[in-house]
C-alpha cells in the first residue's frame, strides 16, 4: 500500500530559506530523512500568508525524497486562527473534499506541526473517522532545542486503541470499576445480567443528559440507584443542583401541579403564598420522579414542556419560569400499555424512553442475596451503632431459605431490609441466631400469604381460562407447570415481568435475553395470551 502523510505547515519550525536551514530539526523535512520510513505523497495544508514557507519545505522534501509527491493545500482560518470552531470547520471541510483510497492508501496524521488549536482539531477529525489514519509526531533529541545543529530527529506513531497500552488501561479499568461499584453501593453483586446492567447505567450516567427511565416492580431499588446516579453525576457531570425526589403516587388532584411546577399566591383557595414547585428545585440538578405513571394527564403535558423547552408556568402564573434540570423516571407500569390505555401520553414516553433500563425483581436475582445480606447489616450498623451478625448456623439457614425458588421475595429489597432490621434487632448480644432466623422465617412466610390461596396450585382454576376439550389433551406434568405459569401472570402486570420470575434461573445462561417472547410462545402452545389471563 502507499503511504500519505497528511500534515500542517510548521510557520517557525520548519522556517528556514538559506542552506543553514539544514543545520536545524524541522519538523515536517524531518519525517522524511529516515530511512525505514519511505512516503509516496505528502499532502501539506497552509494559509496562503505562509505560500514561501510552504514551497521552500516542498522543495527540501523532494531534495531529500525524490521519490515523494508533493501536493500543497490552501486553507483560510479567516480573521483568529486560534478560534477552535473555525479551524475545526476548515479542516473538517478540507478532509470531507479529499478523495480518500483506504483500500490502497495507509495515511498518517502529522500533529506536530500548527497551531494547539489546529492540533486538536485534526485529534478530534481522526477520532471520529473523519480524517482516517495513524497519528505520527516528530521530535528532536530529548537533549536537543528545536534549533539545536545536528539533531538526531525522532519520531513516533500513536495508536490511539488504549488497551495496547498497559497502564493506560489498567487505569481506565480501576476507574471503570469503582463507578461501577459505586452505582452498586459497593455490593459484590454476582448476577450477570444485573452487572451487564448496571455497566450501561454508567456509560448513560457519565456520557448522557438525557432522561433516564428506570422500570421495575416496586423495592427493586429504582429511588436507590437513582440518588447513586445523582451523586455520580454530581461528583464526575458537574452537576451543581440538588436531588429533588417526589413519588407521583403521593399527586393528587389539584395538588399535583402545584407541588410539581409550584403556584402564585392567591391561584386558588388555600394559596396564601408563592410556592417555587419540586421542577424549580431541581435547577441545576437532578429529579426523580417516582411512579411516573400515576401521574395525571394534565401534569404530564406540563412535564413535557418542561423537558422540551426547560420553561413552565406555575400554577395561575402567566409569566414562564426557567428551570434546567435532568431526569430521572421511576415505574412499575407497563407505559406502553398505559398510552393504548389513554393513561399515559405517548409524546412524554418518547421523550422519556430514550434510556431505559429495567430492574429485575430480587426473585430473579437470588446469587446477590448473600452479598446484599452483608450490606444490609452493615446499613444497621450505621444507622444504629450497634454491630450486629450472624453465626454461622444461622446465616447458612436464612440463606438456604432465602435462595429457595419458592422464596416469593414479594416486596424485594424492601422485604430484605425489614427481615434484617427485625433479627438485628432482637439479636441478643449482637449474634443473630437461628432461632431468630426460624422466626423471620415464619413472619416472611405468613406476610406473603395471601388469603384464599392454599398454595400456588389452588390459586389458580385452569378450566377459568381453558375449556375441557382442551384440558383433556394436557399431560398431568404439563398442567402442574401450567398452573404455575397462570398464576405468575394473574399476579404481575406485565407480560415482561411475568417472563423474568418464570425464567428466572435460565435466563442467566443466555447471552441473549427475552423473557416476554419465550412466555409468549410458551402460553400460545395452550391457545393462551397473556392479556386474556389478566381478565
Amino acid at each position: 500500500m502507499k503511504r500519505v502523510l497528511i500534515g500542517l505547515i510548521g510557520t517557525k519550525t520548519d522556517s528556514g530559506t538559506d542552506v543553514a536551514r539544514w543545520d536545524f530539526w524541522r519538523p515536517t523535512v524531518s519525517l522524511f530523512q529516515h530511512q525505514d520510513l519511505l512516503w509516496d505523497r505528502l499532502e501539506l495544508l497552509a494559509e496562503s500568508n505562509f505560500a514561501r514557507i510552504s514551497q521552500q519545505v516542498l522543495d527540501d522534501v523532494r531534495q531529500v525524497s525524490p521519490e515523494t509527491e508533493t501536493r500543497l493545500h490552501t486553507v483560510s482560518y479567516g480573521n483568529d486562527p486560534w478560534d477552535l470552531e473555525t479551524v475545526y470547520a476548515t479542516l473538517h471541510d478540507w478532509a470531507r473534499g479529499y478523495t480518500f483510497d483506504r483500500d490502497n492508501e495507509e495515511y498518517f496524521i502529522h500533529i506536530t506541526t500548527g497551531t494547539h488549536i489546529a492540533q486538536i482539531s485534526l485529534f478530534l477529525l481522526n477520532e471520529a473517522g473523519t480524517l482516517p489514519g495513524k497519528l505520527i509526531q516528530s521530535s528532536p533529541p530529548p537533549s536537543a532545542l528545536s534549533r539545536q545543529k545536528k539533531p538526531e530527529p525522532r519520531y513516533s506513531v500513536i495508536d490511539l486503541d488504549l488497551s495496547k497500552y498497559d497502564q493506560l488501561s489498567t487505569r481506565f479499568q480501576k476507574e471503570h470499576v469503582e463507578v461501577t461499584d459505586f452505582l452498586k453501593s459497593g455490593i459484590a453483586t454476582r448476577n450477570a445480567g444485573f452487572n451487564r446492567l448496571i455497566e450501561r447505567i454508567e456509560q448513560v450516567a457519565l456520557r448522557s443528559q438525557a432522561p433516564v427511565l428506570l422500570t421495575g416492580p416496586t423495592g427493586a431499588g429504582k429511588s436507590h440507584l437513582a440518588r447513586r446516579i445523582y451523586e455520580l453525576r454530581k461528583q464526575r457531570g458537574g452537576l451543581r443542583g440538588n436531588f429533588v425526589e417526589v413519588n407521583c403516587a403521593t399527586l393528587t388532584g389539584d395538588t399535583a401541579a402545584s407541588a410539581l411546577f409550584g403556584h402564585t399566591r392567591g391561584s386558588f383557595t388555600g394559596a396564601q403564598k408563592d410556592r417555587p414547585g419540586l421542577l424549580r428545585e431541581a435547577d441545576g440538578g437532578l429529579l426523580f420522579l417516582d411512579e411516573i405513571g400515576e401521574l395525571g394527564t394534565d401534569e404530564q403535558a406540563m412535564l413535557l414542556r418542561a423537558l422540551e423547552d426547560k420553561t413552565f408556568l406555575p400554577v395561575g402564573s402567566d409569566k414562564p419560569v426557567k428551570s434546567d434540570f435532568q431526569l430521572i423516571a421511576g415505574t412499575n407500569r407497563d407505559l406502553r400499555e398505559a398510552v393504548v390505555t389513554g393513561r399515559f401520553r405517548e409524546d412524554l414516553l418518547a421523550r422519556i424512553h430514550l434510556w431505559t433500563f429495567a430492574l429485575p425483581a430480587l426473585a430473579q436475582r437470588r446469587e446477590d442475596i448473600a452479598p446484599n445480606l452483608e450490606y444490609e447489616l452493615d446499613r444497621h450498623r450505621r444507622s444504629t451503632g450497634r454491630e450486629v451478625s450472624f453465626n454461622k448456623e444461622a446465616k447458612l439457614a436464612f440463606l438456604k431459605f432465602a435462595e429457595a425458588p419458592d422464596s416469593r421475595w414479594s416486596g424485594n429489597f424492601r422485604d430484605l431490609n425489614a427481615a434484617v432490621t427485625r433479627m438485628a434487632t432482637l439479636a441478643p448480644r449482637g449474634r443473630i441466631r437461628v432461632e431468630e432466623v426460624e422466626e423471620e422465617i415464619q413472619r416472611l412466610r405468613e406476610n406473603w400469604h395471601r388469603p384464599g390461596a392454599q398454595g400456588r396450585e389452588a390459586a389458580v382454576d385452569l378450566k377459568a381460562v381453558m375449556n375441557a376439550e382442551q384440558l383433556d389433551g394436557i399431560d398431568p406434568f404439563d398442567r402442574v407447570q401450567l398452573t404455575y405459569v397462570v398464576e405468575v401472570c394473574r399476579r404481575v402486570k406485565t407480560l415482561s415481568e411475568a417472563g423474568r420470575e418464570i425464567f428466572a434461573i435460565s435466563r442467566n445462561k443466555r447471552s441473549v435475553t427475552n423473557d416476554a417472547d419465550r412466555l409468549k410462545k410458551y402460553l400460545a402452545k395452550f391457545e393462551l395470551k397473556f392479556e386474556s389471563l389478566r381478565c
